[in-house]
């Protein structure tokens, strides 16, 4: 990028003024607003804020990051700062369907997505040469109830030694243990299955047909302790009728799971997502 951009992000309580204070500091320090974005939410006196812009070159950023701090202390903010051209980076966990996977390895691939995949986490030797084909590392990490232990803290080792930002559970089917979870807080992002009504367990795209749904759809999802009940990031749907199988069923589903999954590595790549309880605010 030839502009010095940077993306603050920030929520704090709802005021009155937010704005113009923080896009007067922007000013009186040479910054160039190139876009933003703002929500405040009535339910719980929050107020959201995404400021993309142009850091004057001769701003020295460390200096600009301390001067900041008073203004957010005073309006009590969570706030946080980045480069724009700093790319995510990603770790890949997936299991033995691989549409996810190939669908992120391909954007990756063809700079769709503002990330650096840096590595591929299985339980499964599946989709190895697909992997190490990208030139990506593979790591094959089989779990069973005796080892989950063991396996996760081999999982930690890799995420740290790789400088992982964010890991993408692309299909994983694998249930992440509570203290992993916790550790994982706002950086973990899962993509399952979800129905009108909901089906869970195996075959779900069967179970689907037998009971003749007329929707199916895809959800993407912040990993917490609780199974699939993490803040919900973005969520599609198609319709469907009695003439297709359950194969047809699978093949749908995975497309929209794709799509779903690479939108949420995109915002929260773009840092456009920010944590609202149990909710998100997703500023696209």
């Amino acid at each position: 990028m030839t502009r010095n951009d940077y993306i603050l992000t920030i929520s704090c309580p709802d005021a009155k003024g937010i704005v113009y204070r923080v896009s007067g500091f922007l000013f009186d320090h040479g910054c160039n607003i190139l876009d933003s974005a703002q929500f405040g939410d009535e339910d719980t006196g929050l107020f959201f804020l995404r400021l993309h812009f142009d850091l004057a070159h001769d701003q020295d950023l460390g200096q600009f990051q301390a001067e900041f701090q008073p203004l957010a202390e005073s309006l009590r903010m969570t706030w946080n700062l980045t480069s724009a051209a700093t790319r995510t980076r990603v770790t890949v966990m997936v299991s033995k369907h691989g549409h996810c996977l190939n669908d992120l390895l391909f954007r990756f691939s063809n700079d769709l997505l503002p990330i650096d995949i840096v590595g591929v986490v299985s339980n499964h030797p599946d989709f190895q040469d697909l992997v190490e084909h990208h030139n990506i590392p593979f790591h094959r990490l089989p779990v069973s109830a005796e080892n989950k232990a063991e396996q996760e803290a081999r999982l930690l080792d890799i995420l740290q030694s790789s400088k992982t930002d964010l890991v993408v559970l692309a299909r994983y089917m694998q249930v992440l243990s509570a203290n992993l979870c916790q550790k994982l807080a706002g950086r973990a992002i899962n993509i399952h299955h979800s129905f009108l009504p909901s089906f869970k367990g195996a075959k779900p795209y069967a179970q689907a047909h037998a009971r003749g749904v007329k929707i199916i759809g895809a959800t993407a999802h912040y990993v917490t302790t609780e199974l699939d009940e993490g803040p919900i990031i973005e969520q599609d749907i198609e319709r469907v009728d009695h003439a297709m199988n359950a194969d047809e069923l699978s093949l749908i589903g995975g497309d929209i799971e794709s799509r779903v999954l690479s939108r949420a590595v995109k915002w929260h790549a773009e840092r456009r997502i920010l944590l609202n309880g149990n909710k998100t605010v997703v500023f696209r």
